[in-house]
């Protein structure tokens, strides 16, 4: 065979290797440029595209001459097995340009098509947004979309594939869902403006409170009490003095729960072998082993007032500043008697239980079975004359308030048992109810609720036999009713979704509890004093009062 032969197809087989080569450097030159911040890209993605074409067709008329020069020094060749050998090997050449012409074809279609589309993105995303800053952040995802579709080295690279690797999904109708993802966008820098923002961790900062975490009454001698605080577990006691105690719930032995044990003379026994704890987290006996000194467990400071039993889970700094636990805000007002204190553990994060606590626009949609069963719903034109009379229309006579760090006080005024009056504060009402509910951020997604009921009126029910499981079934049922909601609202946010999108004019009580909350998150101390300033009880009317919703929105200076 002669020599020109094998030399030709080796000059092929170069300049395709050198043209993916090049290709490829040229791919890396134009990723790196795109990415360089504050300098102008040298190449954009369609000129890399149409480099690749002129590479293309490069190697295609290498091809040919290739061919036609096989061909000229076919001719003299004598030999008919010969012959033919080179003719197969012309014709399988010939084959491979053929479908590498298709593929160049094909590419190109596809490219040209994927710039286009891509090109049409970003001119309606653009057109969409209104601010610089969200144009250039439009502008990066094109780039980094541009660049994705111009690596795309497979010929069988479609559009779709092509917007996927740059994190983008273009639709069938490009403008109408940037116009939807831009108002989404909007709403929710809105909520983040206004320090609305929700998240379902729990800020570490919120430990410097007074935690009330259960009824005294609960707690009788000899009696343990394990309770879930920040994720951690924890057991009260009695001492032997009978002063409450609380101590970190797992044996320094073995890591055995320590409420598995019993209390002897005022020490937590551990229930595996034995081992004793006093009020303060020492050990203070180990049996059937010499004893170890130093050995203990974490105690929490506890401070038990107005029949509720303290815990303080932040620093001791912290506590000093704070002073005794706010006990004004638990105590039942003058002249009411507690009729009922119950503990539920909720499977919901405490924030969200705290919101719908603070929500009365719900009660007339939601608690349709149980206390709110034919409250009608507020009239927004009554409300709207009221203002204009220099008042607010008071559609139920219920007062509410939040409590720092996780509390939500309400009285309800009662024409009598069971009736509410329109157009009446609670102040007017011969008759009240007072509510106390404690949400304790247990862990990430779980609530221990503290409920306290009291009357100033119908004292002679608390005789009644049965009557806490009275107040435990109707405490239940309305709870029934509100978890199937936040719970809801709990996996919507664990998808992404905004609680805090379009907050309106009856959300004052929670947009203030949020605001207190990621002000406390951030660690200012102004701004955290700024938000709790604002923690004022409101009525109904003032509730519901139809101020513009902006003004609750509005981010605090």
């Amino acid at each position: 065979m002669p020599a020109a032969v094998p030399a030709a197809c080796a000059s092929l087989r170069a300049g395709a290797a050198s043209w993916r080569a090049t290709r490829a450097r040229r791919h890396a030159a134009c990723r790196s440029a795109g990415g360089q911040q504050g300098e102008q890209a040298t190449s954009t993605p369609l000129d890399v595209l149409r480099n690749d074409l002129h590479y293309l067709e490069g190697l295609d008329m290498a091809a040919r001459e290739a061919h036609d020069e096989v061909v000229a020094v076919l001719n003299p060749i004598a030999g008919e097995a010969m012959t033919r050998q080179l003719e197969e090997q012309i014709a399988g050449l010939q084959q491979e340009l053929a479908q590498a012409h298709t593929q160049i074809h094909r590419t190109e279609g596809r490219l040209r098509g994927t710039v286009q589309n891509l090109t049409e993105l970003e001119q309606s995303v653009r057109s969409t947004f209104g601010s610089a800053s969200d144009a250039d952040l439009v502008a990066t995802r094109w780039d980094a979309a541009g660049a994705a579709a111009a690596a795309s080295s497979s010929a069988a690279a479609s559009t779709a594939t092509a917007a996927a690797a740059a994190g983008i999904t273009l639709p069938a109708r490009p403008a109408a869902a940037p116009a939807r993802q831009g108002a989404a966008l909007r709403r929710r820098r809105q909520g983040r403006d206004a320090g609305l923002s929700s998240v379902l961790a729990i800020p570490e900062q919120l430990k410097d409170y007074w935690f009330p975490v259960e009824f005294s009454a609960s707690l009788g001698e000899g009696k343990m009490v394990p309770f879930e605080l920040f994720g951690q577990m924890w057991v009260l006691f009695r001492d032997e003095s009978g002063r409450a105690a609380c101590v970190h719930d797992e044996c320094a032995h073995r890591a055995c729960p320590l409420s598995l044990g019993t209390v002897e003379d005022g020490r937590v026994q551990c229930a595996y072998h034995g081992w004793q704890f006093n009020s303060r987290g020492e050990c203070t006996k180990m049996p059937s082993t010499a004893f170890c000194k130093g050995i203990k467990v974490q105690a929490l400071p506890v401070v038990e007032s107005d029949g509720l039993v303290w815990v303080w889970p932040g620093s001791e700094e912290a506590r000093a500043a704070a002073g005794p636990p706010p006990s004004a805000l638990t105590s039942p007002p003058s002249g009411f008697q507690v009729h009922a204190e119950l503990v539920l553990e909720v499977s919901v994060e405490h924030g969200l239980l705290l919101e719908n606590l603070l929500d009365l626009a719900h009660a007339p949609f939601t608690h349709t079975t149980t206390f709110a069963k034919g409250w009608p719903v507020p009239d927004v034109v009554r409300f709207n004359a009221a203002q204009i009379l220099g008042g607010n229309w008071e559609p139920y006579p219920i007062d509410m308030q939040f409590g720092p760090p996780c509390m939500v006080l309400s009285t309800i005024g009662l024409t009598s048992p069971g009736k509410i009056e329109r157009g009446a504060r609670a102040s007017s009402c011969k008759n009240h109810l007072h509510q106390l509910h404690v949400c304790l951020p247990s862990s990430e997604g779980r609530t221990r609720l503290l409920y306290r009921m009291s009357l100033d009126f119908l004292h002679w029910t608390k005789a009644v036999p049965g009557i806490n499981k009275f107040w435990e079934k109707i405490a239940g049922q309305v709870l029934g009713e509100d978890l199937v909601l936040v719970q809801g609202q709990q996996d919507r946010m664990s998808r992404g979704g905004d609680v805090w999108a379009n907050p309106v004019s009856y959300d004052k009580l929670g947009v203030r509890y949020r605001r207190w909350r990621n002000s406390v998150a951030s660690g200012d101390p102004a701004a955290r004093a700024q938000a709790e300033a604002g923690l004022q009880p409101l009525s109904a009317g003032e509730i519901f009062a139809q101020e513009a919703a902006a003004a609750e929105a509005e981010p605090r200076a």
